[in-house]
């Protein structure tokens, strides 16, 4: 057990995967919808993991549209 003195690497995720994280699953899976890609990556996406550049730009606008529109 050589490794186990080293930080664990936490993903950090901005202010806008954390607001989709929040929401109920209905919700993320209209986002989703809206910006073209599943339910599981865009929870991927929620959680800092890596997703293809696309898909992430999507998520990052349907994500700003719906907090415009709570507003």
């Amino acid at each position: 057990m050589r490794g186990f003195l080293q930080p664990a690497h936490k993903a950090s995720s901005n202010e806008s995967q954390s607001s989709f994280s929040n929401l109920s699953r209905a919700r993320r899976m209209k986002l989703a919808k809206a910006a073209k890609t599943t339910l599981i990556k865009a929870d991927q996406w929620a959680r800092g993991d890596s997703v293809a550049a696309d898909v992430s730009e999507a998520l990052e606008g349907a994500v700003k549209t719906h907090a415009a529109k709570k507003k």
